[in-house]
């Protein structure tokens, strides 16, 4: 079956998960080895390091369940090829340092996730690259094409972004980038591919945190770099295979069940977020909402053009700055603190000391990241059971602190 032709929800549930072929096991059990025993010289020649699909010889180089889930996220994201890594963190890392050497040029926007600015920031200079870090959402997207130098090989950026919602225009992103002969990056982990598909608009690599919403259900670490059979063999074969940061194939098995649901969950987490954001922007304690779907979202044009729906994700700065963005994490009941995202639960979380904490009160101040700013990652629960929790939350902190 040619599952390229399928809509979305289709290929999430066919593509990659096709029946055992020696036991005709509808689902297709782990393959938990490290190695697996050839026939002969030949074979283990042929075998070599994982280039030939199909022929097996070390987990780290390939491994028929790790196959499957990136067939399986491949299709969803209109790829050629799918790499998957054993976090978020290794598929940028890995992916980053496969593309740059020394004496090369990194432009990325400056609104990321914190693990990545302090990679870029920290880092990336150590190996001799030099990084720019400039706003390239909505009329900033001039901003990379003021950066870029002759010795530029990579764009870099997130959209939405991590964690103002900020909205990049990808399309006008990769022109600059391929105009000046460098390739473009998307983190696409807030989006996911039911929303946004970045190689649709012209990126070179997409980007993803399975961890999040692809795996949906907070028991998986993963990560996956997409683009073209020759990008992602050039990451494979000189990088990952080396540095040895793949996933292991019992979170490949558990991953694949998860990204079978993505389409159902996105559609519920999207209208919750809408009633919840819109709630919030009429909260007598919240300043300020960043939420894409919101017309007063800067970015709301942009995201109307290049996504489906505006996601599960979204800010909010609480009146009372830290004290009261820290209170209010103390406060919530049905709603979890916890720093990551893209649960079937309601996850929050402050910003600047918990997902941003590697950048400075100035860096968070610059982008946005106000000290009083919250991010929530709305889940599949009624939104009415979420708004209700946020609001007895912040009608404490407005007690406690007499505002």
């Amino acid at each position: 079956m040619d599952t390229k032709k399928l809509l979305f929800n289709a290929r999430a549930i066919h593509a990659g998960s096709e029946p055992d072929p020696t036991t005709g096991a509808h689902v297709s059990p782990i393959c938990r080895t490290s190695t697996f025993v050839m026939e002969n010289v030949e074979k283990a020649i042929i075998a070599g390091y994982g280039d030939v699909e199909g022929i097996y010889a070390y987990t780290r180089y390939a491994n028929p369940t790790i196959d499957a889930v990136q067939r399986k996220i491949a299709a969803l994201e209109n790829a050629e090829a799918c790499l998957m890594a054993a976090s978020g963190m290794c598929a940028i890392t890995t992916s980053l340092l496969a593309n740059l050497n020394t004496g090369d040029h990194l432009v990325a926007g400056n609104t990321i996730y914190g693990g990545t600015f302090a990679f870029i920031k920290n880092i990336i200079p150590r190996f001799g690259i030099e990084a720019t870090t400039v706003s390239t959402t909505g009329d900033n997207i001039e901003n990379i094409r003021k950066s870029m130098k002759s010795n530029t090989k990579i764009v870099y950026i997130e959209t939405p972004c991590n964690p103002t919602l900020g909205i990049t225009d990808i399309k006008k992103a990769a022109e600059i980038a391929h105009e000046a002969g460098a390739l473009l990056y998307v983190d696409n982990t807030f989006a996911t591919p039911y929303l946004q598909n970045p190689l649709s608009l012209g990126a070179d690599i997409v980007l993803h945190s399975t961890t999040k919403y692809l795996n949906g259900h907070g028991d998986v670490l993963g990560g996956a770099i997409l683009g073209s059979k020759n990008l992602i063999h050039k990451i494979d074969g000189e990088f990952m295979k080396f540095m040895g940061g793949i996933m292991s194939p019992a979170d490949a098995s558990e991953l694949s069940k998860g990204v079978k649901t993505l389409g159902a969950r996105m559609e519920i987490h999207c209208s919750n977020a809408m009633k919840v954001a819109k709630f919030l922007d009429n909260h007598d304690m919240v300043e300020k909402v960043l939420y894409p779907g919101l017309e007063s979202h800067p970015g709301h044009e942009i995201a109307k053009k290049q996504m489906k729906n505006f996601g599960g994700m979204m800010s909010f700065n609480v009146r009372g700055g830290f004290e009261a963005g820290k209170m209010l994490m103390d406060n919530v009941k049905m709603i979890s603190l916890a720093t990551s995202l893209g649960n079937v639960d309601s996850l929050i979380q402050h910003s600047a000391s918990m997902s941003h904490a590697s950048m400075s009160k100035e860096e968070r101040e610059a982008v946005g990241i106000a000290d009083g700013q919250v991010r929530l990652s709305v889940g599949i629960e009624e939104a009415d059971e979420i708004i209700k929790d946020l609001d007895q939350a912040l009608n404490n902190v407005k007690k406690a602190l007499n505002l």
